[in-house]
């Protein structure tokens, strides 16, 4: 199995002997992983993080609070959730939370700096728009992950993330990576390119869900299915916020 583009979804999720406390239950078919199954809890945690954005949204300033939560918190509960492969329904659920008070805060940010007070759900409608036009390529079998774009996107997404890192060491210390965060030609030309791999992340996630349940992973793991799903669409939604942001500030 190809290594998801996404992080937090990698080859051993799926894998048997990673999960010891759970009981596999081979010959029972309602107990495998479905494609329905990670489609519900995905659905649910988005339910979670846009209710904890809203809210968020719309008690800002006031709730910067729960900015600065959401933004250490998603953080280190993605970590925690990744590396101890978990499938805790509670502790995914509380990761949408703080993703969705980081998100709120963010949008806000946004719409404050551009005057433009439905940037927010327009950024929504883009993201939901285009997860059913990829999830529409992907059924149709149009773009197929393989191992060279698997090598591609993964670097990009790290390359990418370094860069965030780098950006954020330097917010701090006093100085700022050119191009990121500009609305130049190049900054938005920047933040297409960055859209484009965080898309393309989510045909690597349909692809290793897919064969998850080819594999008859247990019922358990479309929790963190969706988990990985959620990052995806996170990341996505950060970025065409900051993307439309930097057109609105262009003009």
């Amino acid at each position: 199995m190809y290594r998801a583009g996404n992080p937090a979804l990698t080859d051993s999720t799926f894998d048997k002997n990673a999960y010891n406390n759970i009981n596999w239950w081979e010959n029972e078919s309602s107990n495998k992983m479905t494609i329905e199954g990670v489609s519900e809890k995905t659905a649910i945690l988005l339910i979670i993080t846009a209710t904890a954005a809203i809210a968020t949204a719309m008690t800002m300033p006031e709730s910067s609070i729960l900015y600065i939560l959401g933004f250490v918190f998603s953080i280190i509960l993605a970590l925690v959730i990744g590396f101890k492969q978990s499938t805790n329904p509670i502790l995914i659920s509380t990761y949408a939370v703080f993703e969705g008070f980081l998100l709120g805060g963010f949008t806000w940010q946004w719409e404050n700096m551009t005057g433009v007070p439905g940037l927010g759900l327009l950024a929504a409608l883009i993201t939901f728009l285009i997860l059913g036009v990829m999830i529409t390529i992907y059924r149709l079998g149009l773009i197929h992950w393989d191992k060279n774009m698997q090598i591609a996107i993964t670097s990009a997404v790290f390359a990418i993330m370094m860069l965030y890192v780098i950006s954020l060491i330097g917010f701090f210390v006093g100085f700022e990576v050119p191009i990121i965060h500009d609305s130049t030609p190049l900054g938005i030309a920047f933040s297409f390119f960055v859209v484009g791999i965080a898309t393309l992340t989510l045909v690597a996630d349909f692809d290793f869900i897919e064969r998850g349940v080819l594999r008859g992973a247990p019922k358990q793991l479309e929790w963190r299915a969706a988990f990985g799903l959620l990052v995806s669409l996170a990341w996505l939604y950060f970025e065409i916020v900051r993307l439309l942001g930097k057109i609105i500030l262009r003009d």
